[in-house]
């Protein structure tokens, strides 16, 4: 089993659109996936509710529930646990990160991300795990046209201690409109520029996971 953690220290990153549209992605792909909801606010558990089809198996409990969680699930046989984390206490965030095979450090490409992302990344650098960051949220006009603060910001995060995830989410209204129905967007609009972004995200989610030791990888948010 693989477990994959998704953090931000910065509300509003997008960080359980990822985790709940990636759970569902796994999903779909015919694997069976729990998804643990440690944020006292409960997102991703609203948004797994309101879904009316088969899904992931869902998890409402603490940090200090992670372990015990991890290891029944093991034993239950699924095959990836996704945990979708709180921004604060950093134990809490610390607990999940501690138990993942891989984290995703979710972040918009905007200024005021810029530090947050630098700063989860480190945490993880330092206890140990590997990751990526997964540029979210980013506002464009055209599919084929990144923002314009995106270079500056991506040189930036090289020096953030993991590797940028080649392709991100932009801001788009399907993200929302699937998430009211506990479903992704490759469910709701499988031919939309959403849907391709998801898709392409998964498919590099799931080769790092399977392969520790990735090299760093170069960034791009294309279409």
């Amino acid at each position: 089993m693989k477990t994959i953690t998704v953090l931000s220290r910065k509300g509003g990153s997008g960080k359980t659109t990822l985790a709940v549209n990636l759970a569902l992605m796994a999903f779909l792909a015919g694997h069976k996936v729990l998804l643990a909801d440690i944020d006292p606010q409960r997102s991703a558990s609203d948004a797994l509710r309101a879904r009316s089809e088969p899904g992931p198996a869902l998890a409402e409990i603490t940090a200090g529930k992670l372990f015990l969680t991890k290891s029944n699930a093991m034993r239950e046989g699924f095959d990836y646990l996704f945990v979708d984390t709180p921004a604060i206490p950093e134990a809490d965030v610390a607990q999940a990160v501690n138990i993942a095979d891989f984290c995703l450090v979710a972040g918009r490409p905007s200024f005021l991300d810029l530090a947050p992302i630098v700063r989860t990344a480190e945490a993880v650098r330092r206890l140990g795990k590997g990751g990526m960051v997964v540029l979210n949220q980013a506002h464009t006009n055209r599919p084929e046209v990144a923002p314009v603060a995106f270079p500056e910001i991506m040189e930036a995060l090289r020096f953030c201690g993991l590797p940028l995830a080649p392709h991100g989410l932009r801001s788009r209204e399907t993200f929302q409109k699937a998430m009211a129905q506990g479903r992704c967007v490759s469910e709701l609009e499988p031919d939309s520029p959403a849907a391709r972004d998801l898709e392409r995200l998964w498919a590099h989610v799931e080769a790092g996971v399977g392969g520790p030791g990735e090299t760093a990888m170069k960034t791009a948010l294309t279409a």
